[in-house]
């Protein structure tokens, strides 16, 4: 008989579900179960994935997304267990997860269903790990936000049922769908999901059906999983916000009286109007705030340098007129702006350098644009280049507070590269490193840890019992855990002894992919040889193509000239036009005819030049290694330096 059924539900997180599958089986390994996995038709080869690496599961594939609550139905119409788990791709089990819960189960006959203590990638808790039912008085102490500054009052608080202490076990009333461990036969008697719900809201209608069958649902904090938050949680999004409250309608007409329904109707809503409101303005906030304060400190800071300037160098204080501060002023600032903005000053993860490197390249545009200003606005030179340091060191000094204040940290490297080490026994330290050199960028790799003692190879850093230690001596910000070596409950309970100021990452046994997350609120990210790949970006293929386009207007115009300088003209003439109608590109990928199973890259059209004619002096680089290369780092500029030193070639 098979004592329990694993149900996982996958949608576009191939790396994840291939981690808790081989978590699953490390916590199985004195029980009969059952894997069934039902695939919401995947873009990122899941299917593939777990036909291959995982022959035995039970695989369903999806050819639409049918939504969570249906897709679960199907796998529990088939499930053959004595107990049913529900559980998200996205996390990773302890090692005795599975039996505390059947344990827990025989001895508790009122128990319906279990949940467990949730911590994210940095090792925080999940607050949704126990809930209450959402009544209209929950719900409206939630969306006024009361449960949020009073989360340990009995009646404000009570959504998250935060006075309940987060290490103890409780009885509580809502358990959250990233895992549900339910007896077989209430779950089928329930009939599962409402297939009612899409994607939130299925987890407390099912946890409701568990009370109102006479059972209970209990919160366990004898073992705990880490719940990455996966790929469909964007709480910061206007349609997570519609979504989620568009349930909470479904929950109150399906549960709640007449007049109890069309009371939460109203405050639900009033909620999605506010709520949907401040997200908005949040976000528009947020996205912005970084940009006005760069122009409005940049602008008034070098209107004072420019009348100091003129007051003291130039002996009146009236030198610049009104027109340069009105026309001339605004401009330089929006050009060191705009050139940091492409170079990545506003991206979410943003580099110092990217602030030099975008003033500097503003600095160089405005003195080749300032020669062809009218004779009146052309004031001083020294103006743009005080302008420019003055712009560099503001939007450092923004940075720097923006960390100090949201991040309590207050440091700087200018190289931005986060200091790494990996744990674990030598084989896998130095899989984990292979891995770390193929695909991670921005990283630093200060040394390995030994986790059993018998690892003596450089850079050592210590062994195992010294963690906290070692983390401190070298200001180490990752944590590369190898789960072969090191298992789930050890660095779940590490995670959590260290704290959230670390970053943490788990390598599975036999996996290409190293595997965390770094906010609650975001979906995971890795280190994966075939993730991460600038190329595959819809911005990249507008540019390579706006590129393409470009370059082929500019040699058709310039044909009578620039033909001579090719060697193959005819098959000059012929990839022209093959480029201007969207046959071939410039730069694609070098022919290779390497195999490996390792990564697969993003397709591209069949290039007339390749990274390899930028790269012929660089030995030991294989094709393969080139093609991965260029498709992490891609850029118009990248192409455009193929091209340029390539331009003989473009018959090729």
């Amino acid at each position: 008989m098979v004592d329990v059924s694993i149900i996982i539900v996958n949608y576009n997180v191939r790396y994840f579900i291939e981690q808790a599958i081989l978590s699953i089986k490390e916590a199985s390994s004195n029980l009969v179960i059952e894997i069934i996995v039902i695939d919401n038709a995947s873009q990122d080869d899941s299917v593939e994935m777990l036909q291959k690496k995982f022959p035995e599961i039970t695989l369903i594939a999806n050819q639409e997304n049918v939504g969570f609550g249906r897709a679960n139905n199907q796998g529990i119409s088939i499930a053959k267990g004595k107990y049913l788990l529900l559980l998200n791709p996205d996390t990773l089990v302890q090692n005795n997860t599975l039996q505390v819960c059947i344990d827990f189960m025989e001895k508790t006959k009122d128990c319906g269903a279990i949940g467990v203590k949730m911590i994210d990638g940095k090792g925080n808790f999940l607050p949704e790990s126990k809930r209450s039912i959402p009544t209209p008085s929950v719900a409206l102490y939630k969306m006024l936000g009361l449960s949020s500054l009073f989360p340990k009052s009995k009646v404000f608080g009570k959504y998250h049922l935060a006075y309940l202490d987060q290490n103890e076990n409780h009885q509580v009333e809502v358990l959250s769908g990233a895992f549900m461990f339910f007896r077989a036969d209430l779950l089928q008697k329930i009939g599962g999901f409402d297939e009612d719900y899409f994607m939130y809201g299925e987890d407390i209608d099912l946890s409701y059906q568990v009370l109102k069958n006479g059972y209970k649902n209990y919160y366990l904090a004898d073992t705990s999983i880490i719940h990455y938050k996966g790929e469909s949680t964007k709480k910061g999004s206007l349609n997570y916000v519609k979504v989620f409250y568009e349930a909470m309608l479904i929950f109150a007409k399906k549960h709640y009286s007449p007049n109890q329904a069309k009371l939460y109707s109203f405050i639900i809503y009033f909620a999605i109007f506010i709520k949907g409101g401040l997200t908005l303005l949040n976000n528009y906030f947020k996205q912005s705030l970084m940009t006005i304060l760069d122009f409005t400190t940049s602008y008034l800071g070098i209107f004072g340098i420019a009348f100091l300037y003129g007051l003291e160098v130039k002996g009146s204080a009236a030198y610049y007129p009104k027109e340069f501060f009105i026309y001339v002023l605004p401009f330089y600032v929006l050009v060191w702006i705009l050139s940091g903005a492409l170079s990545g000053i506003y991206d979410k993860a943003y580099k110092t350098k990217a602030i030099w490197k975008g003033v500097l390249i503003g600095t160089l545009v405005i003195a080749a644009i300032y020669g062809f200003f009218p004779e009146k606005l052309r004031y001083s030179r020294a103006i743009i280049l005080l302008g420019g340091a003055f712009t560099i060191l503001t939007m450092h000094a923004h940075r720097f507070l923006y960390h100090f204040i949201w991040h309590k940290k207050a440091v700087f490297q200018l190289n931005d590269k986060t200091k790494l080490a990996i744990v674990g026994n030598e084989s896998e330290s130095q899989r984990a490193l292979s891995l770390l050199n193929e695909s991670a960028e921005n990283v630093e790799f200060v040394g390995f840890i030994n986790y059993d003692g018998s690892f003596q190879s450089d850079p050592l850093l210590g062994d195992f019992l010294n963690l906290k230690d070692i983390v401190s001596l070298y200001k180490i910000e990752e944590l590369i855990f190898c789960n072969k070596d090191v298992p789930s409950d050890k660095i779940i309970a590490l995670m959590t002894e260290l704290g959230n100021e670390l970053n943490y990452k788990i390598l599975p046994q036999e996996s290409l992919s190293i595997i965390g997350s770094n906010s609650k609120n975001s979906a995971g990210d890795l280190y994966a040889i075939d993730v991460n790949l600038k190329i595959a970006s819809k911005r990249s293929a507008i540019s390579k193509r706006l590129l393409d386009l470009g370059i082929c207007v500019l040699l058709i115009l310039s044909l009578a000239i620039n033909i001579w300088l090719v060697e193959n003209k005819l098959n000059y003439l012929s990839n022209l036009f093959q480029i201007l109608f969207g046959k071939k590109t410039w730069v694609g990928y070098s022919q290779n005819n390497e195999k490996t199973e390792s990564y697969k890259l993003p397709k591209i059209k069949e290039g007339v030049l390749s990274p390899f004619d930028s790269s012929k002096k660089e030995k030991g680089l294989s094709l393969k290694r080139l093609n991965l290369l260029y498709a992490k780092n891609y850029s118009v500029n990248l192409d455009l330096q193929i091209i340029l030193k390539n331009l003989r070639n473009l018959g090729n």
